[in-house]
């Protein structure tokens, strides 16, 4: 191909295509440029090709840490495992592309899509889309349709297409739509909570290195921004029109610079085996039809597993050479058919169900003791666990974006696994592969507009998937958000999740609710719908084939509406019989003199620290109004910290310089308190030191209350004096 060179601009965006330049020995490939962004994409095809029920298609979207004039971080100063922004990125081009391919395509692709140049105010997903769509448009494989990619935000309540990065996170939607003419192929949709700046009004965690310093100003949640059915679909009509228009001027300027395909004999893999599917469709139909009649998803597979066996043996004996690969598949192909027009003509599904019900749901909170919030929840087949922990603000993961020149810390996290015995695999767990991470992340941005953005501490939300027939990443939002209220964190509104099929066939179609793996595998449209009572915080699309009519999607989004509202009854239901958590953290609110706040704080920290080293305490203050909460996981030692902390505000020797004690020497003190963890004693000069129990050479189990009474006077050892922490021990104590 010769070098040609195309521009052009639409929907805000001033695009650069450069075909014939570079990676010339693969299929196709385009350098694609976007203000600073510059992009390397190629397609490369396999000569030879294989036998899959499946299109083998491959996406790679890789960032170069170069094209931010990066180096590396890590020990290891290249690229290696790829990020969760790629990962998703990948999967993003991947759900997008793959409805462009002829069905039965048998080929191995793979598109691989390189970040050579970043642009800190650029959207790389939509640029990254449309540099592997232009490069599979221009080369030899059999592809004459073009996709289009626009994103969508919201600021004060008005739409605005494709935003720039600054803009998007001062939005409450953030939804990537990706549609080919009239028909919409892949929506990636979250809701986000609107922000104002203003002083904070609650208590603030102050680091020990800075708490002389002002007042912060931080970004305050109000109401998440859900949106209703119907602001959905304006919202997609609209930009649908956009995806249309483009999409068009894109294949009028791309389809010229095509290559020629070259002279390969193209025979979709399920041509082969459609004379064999013939053959086993008068022996076999009846048995398969039995299958689909309110079977479970194990007692289906084995019967299916036997009515192979048997299908192989008749074939054999017929003289008919087939392999055995190719008569599973002409059976799944068979399988699939009966069940596509079981549900078209009778509207009864391969469970019994009819096309709107929901499957039976129970749950189960706070069933790990030690744990400090969990849920359990079953919904027909799939049933995931999930729980959360929580920790301090510096527990957060950090991570960092080839945009931004400085790390960023993630303060509520979810992380979905995916083990084998879920759907009777015998596999080892390891590492999380693209599926659970996109799976994690989009139940993440269901529940986070419910969550207040600036949370003081960080949760972890970890969904375990016990058992999974189709949905268990919606599975995951409804246990999740019972999971964060078993644990006693505020949410605005429960957050419920389903996941809706399609089944078409022309101009007939119908949308099934809560669909199961069989539906998933043999249906048109995977579309995951989450929200609470007030509309929509999270929407996946994906599309097997062709695309999704707006109307079919209308018609998807109401019915998903009715059947989230009779989750979320059941889940309020559930909400109700809670009991917390044996290990949730025992905390204390009080407020002292707001200008006594400097002598808890103490010289740098010194005291602060002192305190939550000795009461094994969290402690965090507001400067302001007085406000102190001290945290921890035994209930006597936080009431013992507060104590600490309200003696040294209304005390004047606290405030005082603490007298200089000489190491070794012997001090008689008085017993001023007495806990189980040790003796508080009043040194001479008036300073309380700790006597802890492991510096009296005595057993960690004694009842310090039978030996010593408050007020006795008794003889200590100073062992060590730093800033204001005086540690003893009783002359007897030997190290």
């Amino acid at each position: 191909m010769r070098e040609k060179i195309i521009e052009v601009e639409l929907n805000g965006i001033k695009e650069k295509y450069c075909f014939g330049k570079v990676a010339r020995q693969s299929n196709g490939s385009v350098l694609y440029s976007q203000g600073k962004i510059v992009i390397l994409a190629t397609v490369v095809m396999d000569e030879k090709p294989v036998r899959e029920p499946f299109l083998p298609l491959t996406v790679q979207y890789i960032e170069k840490a170069y094209a931010a004039a990066k180096i590396p971080g890590g020990f290891i100063k290249r690229e290696s495992r790829p990020g969760d922004f790629e990962t998703i990125t990948s999967r993003i081009i991947d759900r997008s592309l793959r409805p462009l391919f002829p069905e039965g395509f048998p080929y191995p692709t793979v598109i691989t899509v390189m970040v050579l140049s970043s642009d800190e105010n650029a959207d790389l997903q939509v640029a990254a889309l449309h540099a592997a769509n232009a490069a599979l448009l221009v080369s030899d494989l059999p592809i004459s349709s073009s996709v289009s990619a626009l994103r969508v935000g919201r600021l004060d309540g008005r739409t605005y297409m494709n935003p720039s990065l600054e803009e998007l996170e001062r939005s409450t939607l953030d939804m990537l739509m990706v549609g080919s003419g009239d028909e919409l192929l892949m929506i990636e949709m979250g809701a986000r909570a609107s922000e104002k700046i203003e002083e904070i009004d609650e208590i603030e965690p102050l680091d020990a290195e800075a708490m002389m310093g002002p007042i912060p100003i931080v970004l305050s949640r109000q109401d998440s921004n859900e949106l209703d059915e119907n602001e959905m679909m304006t919202i997609i009509a609209e930009g649908l029109t956009s995806i249309r228009e483009a999409s068009r001027i894109y294949e009028d300027m791309f389809l010229p610079v095509k290559k020629n395909s070259e002279t390969r004999e193209y025979v979709p893999s399920e041509v082969s085996i459609e004379e064999l599917e013939d053959i086993l469709k008068e022996r076999f139909s009846g048995k398969i039809q039995k299958a689909l009649c309110g079977m479970g998803k194990q007692e289906r597979a084995r019967l299916m597993k036997e009515l192979v066996c048997d299908a192989f043996v008749l074939m054999k004996e017929l003289g008919r050479d087939f392999e055995e690969g190719e008569v599973l598949q002409a059976m799944e192909l068979l399988e699939k058919k009966l069940l596509r027009k079981q549900i078209l003509e009778k509207g009864i599904r391969a469970d019994g169900r009819g096309v709107d019900e929901v499957r039976p749901v129970s749950i189960e909170t706070n069933l790990l003791p030690s744990v400090h919030g969990s849920a359990l929840f079953t919904r027909g087949e799939t049933q995931v666990l999930v729980t959360v922990t929580l920790g301090e603000s510096k527990e957060g993961q950090m991570y960092e974006l080839l945009t931004d020149r400085h790390p960023h810390t993630e303060r509520f996290m979810l992380h979905y696994n995916f083990p084998g015995f879920s759907v009777g695999e015998a596999r080892p767990i390891g590492a999380p592969g693209r599926r659970e991470l996109g799976h994690g992340i989009l139940a993440k941005r269901a529940i986070e507009p419910v969550i207040d953005r600036n949370i003081k501490h960080t949760i972890r939300l970890v969904s375990e998937v016990l058992e999974s027939n189709g949905s268990s990443s919606m599975a995951t939002v409804c246990g999740g958000t019972l999971a964060l209220c078993a644990a006693e964190i505020e949410i605005s509104d429960l957050v419920a999740g389903v996941a809706m099929g399609l089944v078409r066939d022309g101009d007939r179609y119908m949308v099934l609710t809560d669909i199961m793996g069989l539906e998933d595998h043999d249906g048109d449209m995977d579309l995951k719908i989450a929200g609470t009572r007030k509309g929509i915080t999270a929407m996946q699309m994906d599309v097997k084939k062709k695309g999704i009519d707006p109307k079919i999607l209308g018609d998807a989004l109401q019915q998903a509406r009715k059947a989230r509202l009779e989750i979320l009854d059941i889940m309020e239901e559930a909400r109700e019989k809670i009991r917390p958590s044996g290990a949730l953290p025992v905390s204390e609110h009080f407020h002292i003199d707001p200008s006594k706040i400097v002598h808890i704080i103490g010289k740098a920290g010194a005291t602060i620290r002192d305190i939550i080293e000795r009461f094994e305490v969290k402690i965090d203050l507001d400067r302001e109004k007085g406000g102190v909460k001290v945290t921890g996981s035994d209930e006597a030692k936080v009431r013992a910290a507060r104590e600490h902390i309200s003696n040294i505000a209304s005390s004047r020797n606290e405030m005082k310089s603490v007298p200089h004690y000489e190491k070794g020497k012997k001090y008689r003190g008085k017993i001023k308190k007495i806990m189980d963890y040790g003796l508080f004693v009043e040194m001479p000069g008036g300073y309380d030191a700790l006597l802890h129990i492991s510096k009296m050479g005595k057993e960690r189990a004694i009842n310090l209350n039978d030996m010593y009474h408050e007020g006795d006077e008794i003889e200590v050892v100073v062992l060590e004096q730093k800033g204001r922490k005086v540690e003893l021990a009783l002359p007897e104590y030997t190290v």
